[in-house]
């Protein structure tokens, strides 16, 4: 199944100001998530933030705020997203098969919320480069294992042009121009 714009939503874990920092390449991930939230507004595609107990963790980070601002935040003190009873509620209720996840720690909240979303009944495509942990190696076996449970791995770019299936609209000079923006570093 490839991702399309009416059957996708983003979900983006706890990228907060006590959090985002310490993860292993932080730069590079924040940067890759602004790119797919950016993109994804092209499309209008729906984006979920959580946050973990903000009051202790702080507020999803400047730059990701920035890019969304229609975005649905969810607090949530659980590490599955879909533990916590409003966030299991609205993915129950919401009719899209599909869902780019992103987000950190690629080994706890991310892990369990795919495997949730998989239970859901929901295609889970994780975006590997807008997720990490604070070790690599935690990161990269939580990977293995997603994908040994059946989520599809994907990366931000591959995510946007998938969506975008060709060249010539309005939205791909969009996603073209974001392209080379992020490839020329901002």
């Amino acid at each position: 199944m490839k991702l399309s714009p009416d059957a996708a939503i983003a979900l983006i874990i706890d990228l907060q100001e006590k959090l985002a920092p310490v993860m292993n390449d932080a730069p590079k991930l924040i940067a890759n998530a602004r790119y797919l939230l950016e993109g994804l507004n092209v499309y209008k595609i729906p984006i979920v933030l959580t946050r973990q107990y903000p009051k202790g963790l702080g507020d999803t980070i400047p730059e990701i705020k920035a890019v969304s601002e229609n975005a649905v935040v969810l607090d949530k003190t659980t590490f599955s997203c879909l533990d916590d009873r409003e966030i299991r509620n609205f993915f129950v209720t919401d009719p899209r098969p599909n869902v780019l996840l992103a987000g950190i720690e690629t080994h706890i909240c991310v892990l369990q919320t795919a495997l949730d979303l998989l239970e859901l009944g929901k295609k889970v495509f994780l975006v590997a480069d807008c997720v990490s942990s604070r070790s690599p190696f935690d990161s990269e076996i939580a990977m293995k294992r997603a994908i040994q449970s059946g989520v599809v791995p994907t990366t931000s770019e591959a995510a946007l042009f998938e969506i975008t299936q060709a060249a010539g609209s309005p939205e791909f000079k969009a996603i073209s121009k974001l392209t080379v923006a992020k490839s020329a570093g901002r």
